[in-house]
């Protein structure tokens, strides 16, 4: 859970089938905001009329990404205790969590004292922006998982999208905040770890090549240096095993032959069916 980097990593774990929960509130870059997902999921919340808003011929929540905004009261409130309810069941039966914050940079909604997630369009005049310390939310996030599920490993990554529009010194101070607290609080908690996806992309693709045409995002090849990485440190050599064939399955799944009526595309399909029923019979939570 956390910031857009999230999607990326969680589409390569899709990929390969491995069961998992994505960003179940929308793209959360604030630890803050990330605190407050999990104390909804703790406490089980039931959200109501009451904690969203309309705005823009639209149903928002402030704690949320704009993903689960809808023009429909109840689409969005039970799309928000759909999340909760699912988080908190996924959470007690995972081995690993993932936690990558974006920024240090909130805003604070006036009105309420309290830190958005998402500002949703709302005038800017709202909102003060500040630079905030970070710890307590990131040390709140551990309690809260070791609470649900005290044997999951916690992994804490910083985002390695640079937040440019917050200003190049600004994004630095932000990006500092944030591996300072993490490298703090996995040396004092157990079941917690770091992964440098911001270093390796800062030092190891530090080359405008590896950057989308934004020239703020990584592209696909950073993408997929920083997975392999990933893969190499979090990942068994038995499920990169596994890893192997669902991605030959995948590969011929998405195969166009020019001819689907001739012999050698229907051997090809047999061959290929056989190698989902293996893994599926292999693996009962995999379904193609």
């Amino acid at each position: 859970m956390g910031s857009c980097f999230v999607e990326n990593i969680g589409r390569k774990l899709e990929y390969f089938k491995f069961r998992n929960s994505l960003n179940p509130f929308g793209i959360l870059f604030h630890p803050s905001a990330i605190r407050a997902f999990l104390e909804n999921v703790r406490s089980k919340k039931r959200f109501s009329e009451e904690d969203i808003f309309y705005h823009n011929e639209a149903w928002h929540f402030f704690g949320a990404h704009s993903d689960l905004n809808s023009s429909d009261k109840g689409e969005i409130l039970e799309r928000l205790n759909a999340a909760v309810e699912e988080t908190a069941e996924f959470l007690r039966a995972a081995t690993h969590i993932i936690i990558t914050p974006g920024t240090a940079w909130g805003y604070r909604l006036r009105e309420s004292g309290k830190v958005v997630a998402n500002c949703h369009k709302v005038p800017q005049k709202n909102f003060s922006k500040e630079l905030l310390e970070v710890k307590e939310d990131l040390v709140r996030c551990v309690e809260i998982v070791k609470e649900l599920n005290p044997s999951a490993a916690i992994i804490f990554t910083v985002s390695p999208v640079r937040h440019i529009k917050d200003g190049f010194l600004e994004n630095q101070q932000s990006k500092a905040k944030l591996i300072s607290a993490i490298h703090e609080i996995v040396a004092e908690q157990s079941n917690t770890e770091y992964f440098p996806s911001y270093e390796v992309m800062m030092d190891e693709l530090r080359d405008y090549r590896f950057y989308a045409e934004d020239m703020v995002h990584p592209n696909e090849v950073a993408i997929d240096y920083i997975w392999e990485r990933f893969r190499e440190t979090w990942i068994s050599a038995e499920a990169g095993q596994v890893m192997k064939k669902i991605d030959s399955i995948q590969k011929g799944l998405s195969h166009r032959p020019f001819n689907e009526a001739s012999a050698a595309h229907q051997k090809f399909k047999e061959d290929l069916q056989k190698k989902i029923e293996e893994i599926e019979t292999g693996h009962p939570h995999i379904r193609f």
